[in-house]
């Protein structure tokens, strides 16, 4: 059986209600779906691609630990 290995992604929606998702563990690895499943889906492409090719940056000085909301009063 192959390794399995992790990679964090955030997800966001835009004002037209496409999810925009990221993993900040290679810089400039982004997609999208009009879904959640969708855009998690096509990640999962951009990210075995980013993993296949050598001239993208895998940050291993960083460790992703999580993501919180911050609330502010403006």
């Amino acid at each position: 059986m192959e390794p399995k290995k992790h990679y964090p992604v955030i997800i966001e929606q835009d004002k037209e209600g496409v999810y925009i998702v990221s993993c900040p563990s290679f810089q400039g690895c982004h997609s999208y779906g009009y879904t959640v499943n969708e855009a998690v889906d096509n990640i999962r492409e951009a990210i075995l691609a980013c993993v296949e090719d050598n001239d993208y940056i895998y940050d291993t000085s960083m460790q992703f630990v999580g993501i919180r909301d911050v609330e502010l009063t403006l």
